[in-house]
């Protein structure tokens, strides 16, 4: 049985009833928030395995909300919102969220990103392989195998391929991975991330043309699963 606590800070009763019979009835424990501040105080006394968060709050944003949440919880925030816009989207994805959902969303969905966020935070954060389907990264050899035949890659598609998998099921904003590999100053070379993944899908795809590792967020970056 599932043992996870999940959240909800939503405003709308309806929303949150919705969310509710259909967590509980997938064996998830189900605690409700209609305001930012009342999310704050439940997620410090009692901190859930995941919060589910609307931007739009009565009180105060969802952002102010993930930005004061991010000073001490570190399990999954996804976020749930009407807002669609890309700007909206990467600062709520730089600022902290684990994922981002956009109203109205498909149950199925939601649930398949629920289940990835708590698997990977449950995991061994020092393991020193790491396995993506068929993908095993040796982190300590810097080896990288698929189906078992090692595959050779540059000191850059690596480093790329290994901050994918480190974070295997979220969405990487193209200024995230930019900074994480390349440094500060190339933030804005996105021509660098679409030439290295092209390089990458190309080595772990069976199609690079039908991608089903490297998945491209358009407009916001890129999901390794």
């Amino acid at each position: 049985m599932n043992k996870a606590e999940i959240l909800i800070i939503d405003d709308e009763p309806q929303i949150r009833k919705l969310l509710q019979i259909n967590l509980e009835s997938n064996n998830y424990k189900v605690v409700q928030a209609s305001t930012g501040k009342e999310g704050v105080v439940l997620s410090a006394s009692h901190p859930p395995d995941l919060i589910l968060l609307d931007i739009g709050l009565p009180d105060m944003s969802g952002h102010e909300v993930l930005s004061e949440l991010r000073g001490w919880y570190n399990k999954p925030i996804i976020i749930l919102s009407v807002q669609d816009n890309e700007s909206d989207i990467v600062s709520a994805l730089d600022n902290g969220a684990t994922d981002y959902l956009t109203k109205p969303f498909r149950t199925g969905e939601l649930l398949a990103r629920i289940r990835s966020a708590i698997r990977r935070n449950q995991n061994t954060k020092n393991e020193s392989t790491l396995i993506c389907g068929d993908v095993e990264i040796d982190l300590v050899g810097r080896i990288v195998k698929r189906k078992d035949e090692m595959i050779k890659l540059t000191s850059t598609e690596y480093n790329l391929l290994a901050l994918f998998a480190k974070n295997e099921g979220k969405v990487l904003t193209h200024q995230y991975l930019l900074k994480e590999v390349w440094g500060y100053s190339y933030q804005t070379e996105t021509q660098y991330l679409r030439v290295f993944v092209g390089s990458l899908r190309k080595k772990i795809e069976d199609n690079p043309n039908n991608p089903q590792h490297l998945i491209t967020e358009s407009g916001v970056g890129y999901r390794f699963q």
